[in-house]
């Protein structure tokens, strides 16, 4: 890449190469930020290969799979390179069109891969197998000397992961198993979720930590609201006195507690009502 960019004048190979290193950088956790750096560098130097290899592996990062194979094969014409091979038969499998990755699994470019491009187009074509719904031709596709092999490779977790993945599929779940504990074994960096998968063969079920956080939370803020609402019920029901009132005088507690004579208190506002009447007349007193 260094090589393609000396070609360019020089502030132009700079600011060329930042937009790359971006793309590198961002690819794998925000493919669309890296895709748009993708086409600012493709905008400043579109005739340099490894531009046009960085914009198809960003639009291939973000399901443009048309876009990415045009740009994968512009790089190749450039290059003639054919190590782009098995991603643009994925491209063709994303595109909906797994006949065309499976020709391509039998052209004479697949010959001059080297192994790790081989085993990637055997992964591809097992995958365009079973797009096609042909889950055993799938099976037999991914098993070969690679995946028999105790070599550890930088592709043996994932072809043995394809391969556990498939015999699952098939319903055979106790070498879909085994499989997948050997791919644990040659995962070193846990880069894939074979632990899991074995996990759920046996039954084994996780508790996400932040999912029982989250729910112990909501829990308080329920209790928390059922609190408030209950005091505010309680302030309801509760009468109020203005201790600036005069005529405000404080119950002591004995005399809170003391029983009140209703039959006093009923006579008590009849006399007062026959009074007022007697005075005012009936019906004076409901006058304001």
């Amino acid at each position: 890449m260094r090589q393609e960019l000396l070609s360019l004048p020089k502030g132009l190979a700079e600011e060329v190469s930042r937009n790359l290193v971006m793309v590198a950088r961002l690819i794998d956790e925000d493919p669309e930020k890296a895709y748009a750096y993708s086409r600012i560098a493709l905008r400043l130097a579109s005739r340099v290969a490894a531009v046009r290899e960085a914009a198809g592996f960003a639009a291939y990062a973000t399901q443009k799979y048309s876009e990415a194979l045009a740009e994968f094969r512009a790089a190749k014409r450039m290059t003639g390179s054919v190590e782009l091979w098995p991603v643009m038969a994925d491209c063709e499998r994303g595109l909906g069109r797994p006949e065309r990755a499976l020709a391509m699994a039998g052209e004479p470019e697949v010959q001059k891969l080297d192994k790790a491009g081989q085993v990637e187009m055997r992964l591809v074509a097992a995958g365009a197998r079973r797009d096609m719904g042909q889950l055993d031709a799938a099976i037999v596709t991914l098993q070969s000397p690679e995946l028999a092999s105790n070599s550890v490779q930088p592709w043996t977790a994932r072809l043995r992961y394809a391969y556990a993945d498939a015999l699952l599929a098939a319903g055979r779940e106790d070498e879909a198993r085994e499989w997948f504990a050997k791919t644990v074994e040659a995962d070193k960096e846990g880069a894939m979720d074979a632990s899991d998968r074995l996990a759920e063969l046996d039954g084994v079920e996780f508790v996400d930590a932040l999912d029982v956080a989250d729910a112990e939370d909501e829990y308080d803020d329920e209790q928390d609201a059922a609190e408030v609402a209950a005091a505010e019920r309680a302030s309801d029901q509760t009468e109020y006195y203005d201790e600036d009132d005069d005529e405000y005088e404080p119950l002591e507690q004995s005399e809170a507690d003391a029983d009140v004579d209703v039959t006093d208190e009923i006579v008590a506002d009849v006399e007062d009502d026959d009074v007022d009447d007697d005075v005012n007349g009936p019906g004076a007193g409901d006058k304001a």
